[in-house]
């Protein structure tokens, strides 16, 4: 997909950005590559490629070669040049190299099989990091970084072949029953999340809609239907209409709030082909 004419000046406010953290691709002279939300190094990764530009341009080539610096032989990756190293670093660099065509890298060959090593009891992952306190809710895996796990992993041959990945499924479909804030950094189901949120970012009814049809243990689990059945009900004239947005993209034409966004609705249209 090229960038379209109508989205070439959200292409140029995003690159205008490039170093306002301080280096250059977005990131800070340290190189934290998820500092800085929504204009971060991760982040302006995403939005580049929703709207159309190639993996293969010098720009994103560049973040690719930042994230593969940050990739360690354990298969984890190190974002930050202190700190610990949490599973959901390694979970959205593993996301984001995998949208950008490196799934079948021997690198990140290594960091799935690092990953299905760290699956939590109950098939999601979990950092231990405690920053709201200990409860029962905290000995469960964080579904957020879950789902981020699962729309890496389905650029995988594992995807519908191996059943940890199935475990996943069932953990954030249970989570749709459950609704209540899990995991140690309290993800859960509520009136932000129902929120139609575009770009994706958040751990929010559309993207978990959209990554969990790819998966087939999902498809026609009337959990996963009642979801979709909830964003269906928020279509305007079959399209996305974006309910929530970070305050910091309003400027940007793809994702007004409030309206409706044509890539976003392309997404939708995504979950109706996995669909058949």
């Amino acid at each position: 997909m090229a960038i379209a004419k109508q989205y070439q000046s959200d292409v140029d406010a995003i690159v205008a950005k490039r170093y306002d953290n301080g280096a250059d691709y977005w990131t800070t002279p340290d190189k934290r590559l998820c500092k800085g939300s929504p204009f971060s190094t991760l982040n302006c990764a995403f939005l580049l490629l929703e709207l159309g530009m190639e993996p293969s341009d010098p720009l994103l080539m560049g973040i690719a070669d930042l994230f593969l610096s940050s990739w360690r032989k354990d298969g984890r990756f190190k974002l930050s040049p202190q700190g610990a190293i949490y599973p959901c670093h390694t979970i959205n660099a593993a996301n984001v190299l995998c949208h950008l065509g490196y799934a079948s890298d021997s690198r990140l060959q290594s960091t799935f099989d690092h990953l299905l090593e760290i699956q939590h009891s109950d098939g999601g992952w979990r950092c231990k990091k405690f920053s709201f306190g200990r409860g029962p809710e905290t000995e469960f895996s964080n579904p957020g970084p879950t789902l981020t796990a699962l729309n890496a992993f389905r650029f995988t041959s594992l995807l519908n072949k191996e059943q940890a990945l199935d475990r996943a499924v069932e953990f954030l479909l249970e989570h749709w029953t459950i609704r209540k804030p899990l995991g140690p950094c309290h993800y859960g189901i509520g009136t932000l999340f129902m929120q139609v949120e575009y770009p994706f970012a958040n751990y929010n009814l559309f993207v978990y809609v959209y990554v969990l049809s790819f998966y087939d243990s999902a498809k026609r689990d009337k959990r996963f239907l009642d979801a979709l059945g909830i964003l269906e009900s928020k279509l305007v004239d079959g399209k996305i209409v974006v309910e929530r947005l970070n305050r910091k993209l309003a400027g940007l034409a793809f994702c007004k709030k409030g309206e409706p966004s044509d890539l976003g609705t392309m997404r939708y249209h995504d979950i109706l082909k996995n669909l058949g």
